[in-house]
Formats: structure tokens, C-alpha cells, sequence
């Protein structure tokens, strides 16, 4: 568990940046037609312009720089040559970057051109789960404050929330502890203190929660074959408002 200060968080701060720059980049130039591989080139060609190494390429031998996940692809899709992106579609991008010993960690959901009312509702409930996530993520504040915000704001929609995948620490490893479950009782679990950096990303699917790993063991889809959105930011927790590091 990585509490982070002073030239530690300049590092962490940086690394964000680029995770963030990454996001953009692909975002500006995702279109019906393109295959989630030149996707993911974007992305990785971002990352290593800036000096960074992309944290998800190798990572317990994921063999993609990003993962880009499409629909009922929770997270964890595996870029491919073969995977075209549609009209209507709801895009997930996961960007991890390391630089100067410290990672950063964010995802976006896109829609690709139009989708269904209900489908554009998802998207913009993953964001307002993860920004009021965040928002409760305080110091003295505890882990189940930030879970259940996430989840009251899912659930007010009729979404639910995936609670087989959650949050987690961050720093000098991608994943650290503590866990950050998306959903949760108010005023239980861990305490949060300054300082304590975290990835907050809720997976929030317009169906039911439980998920499927796919035949390439990393793909995760909804066990329903509903639509399936996610948002993240890494953070650092603070007395007042929490520092958001890949805004």
C-alpha cells in the first residue's frame, strides 16, 4: 500500500499526464471502421513518446499495450486486427503508463457515433459512479463510503454494479492493496489516510452484474451479454478534496 508525497506525487502526477494524454489521443480519432489493434497503436505511441512504458503490455502476460473492450466486454479486451469498431458502439480504453517507477492508471467509455437513450445513460452513469466515488474518497473517509457512493448512484439508474472486479491501490506496482470495491455499506472497512493512492473504476452494466471470463482468459464480458460501461481515474486521497492524477 503506497502512501505518496512530495517528489514521489510529482512522479505519480507525471505519469498521469501521460496516461491521460494516451486517453485523448484515441478518443479524438476513434471512428466506425477502425479495428481496436490501430487503436491501441495510438495509444501505445503516445505512451513511449513520452519516455513511459506501457504498464499493461507483459503485465502477467497480457499481450496488448491498452485494452480496449467493445459492448458486453466489461474490461480486458484484447486488441485485435480482426475486432472492427461499429457505429453504436459503447468503446472501453484502459491506458496504464510507468514512468520514473510509478504507474498511472485511467479508462474511458466511448460512444461511437450514436447509440440507444438507455446506452447513452450507462456511459453517463459510469462517470458521475466514479466522480462521486471519488468525492467521498477523503482522508478519514473509509473504503465503503467510496463503494457505497459508486453504488447508489449506479443503482438509482437500474444499473447494477460488477462487484467480481474492483478498484485498488497504486504506486510503484499497478496493483496494490487496498482493494477498492464498488459497492459497499457507508462507514465500514478500511480507513482511508492522506496520501493513499487508488484507482477508482466503476464497471457498471445495464443488466445484471455477474460476469464471464472469455476462452482467452482475459476478456471479461457480462454473463447476461448486456452493455457494459467503465470509467476510472487514479487519485490520491487528502484531507479536502482528493487530487485526481489523470484528469
Amino acid at each position: 500500500m503506497g502512501i505518496v508525497t512530495g517528489g514521489d506525487l510529482e512522479h505519480m502526477r507525471e505519469s498521469g499526464r501521460i496516461v491521460r494524454k494516451a486517453l485523448e489521443e484515441m478518443k479524438s480519432l476513434i471512428a466506425a471502421g477502425m479495428s481496436t489493434k490501430e487503436l491501441e497503436m495510438v495509444g501505445r505511441r503516445v505512451i513511449e513518446a513520452e519516455g513511459a512504458i506501457p504498464s499493461f503490455l507483459g503485465y502477467n502476460g497480457y499481450p496488448a499495450a491498452v485494452c480496449v473492450s467493445i459492448n458486453s466486454e466489461v474490461v480486458h479486451g484484447i486488441p485485435s486486427t480482426s475486432r472492427m469498431i461499429s457505429e453504436g458502439d459503447l468503446v472501453s480504453i484502459d491506458v496504464g503508463a510507468f514512468k520514473n517507477g510509478f504507474h498511472g492508471d485511467a479508462a474511458d467509455t466511448v460512444v461511437v457515433g450514436l447509440a440507444d437513450p438507455r446506452a447513452m445513460l450507462l456511459v453517463r452513469t459510469a462517470y458521475e459512479a466514479r466522480d462521486r466515488g471519488i468525492a467521498a474518497a477523503r482522508a478519514g473517509s473509509t473504503l465503503g463510503d467510496v463503494g457505497a457512493a459508486i453504488q447508489d448512484a449506479v443503482e438509482a439508474q437500474g444499473f447494477s454494479v460488477v462487484r467480481a472486479l474492483v478498484g485498488h491501490g497504486i504506486g510503484r506496482k499497478l496493483h496494490e492493496p487496498p482493494q477498492v470495491p464498488n459497492f459497499g455499506r457507508a462507514g465500514k472497512g478500511m480507513k482511508l489516510t492522506e496520501g493513499l493512492a487508488i484507482a477508482v473504476e466503476p464497471m457498471v452494466n445495464i443488466g445484471d452484474f455477474r460476469v464471464n471470463t472469455m476462452d482467452d482468459n482475459w476478456t471479461i464480458v457480462t454473463a447476461d451479454g448486456s452493455l457494459s460501461a467503465h470509467a476510472e481515474h487514479t487519485i490520491v486521497v487528502s484531507g479536502s478534496e482528493p487530487l485526481i492524477l489523470t484528469a
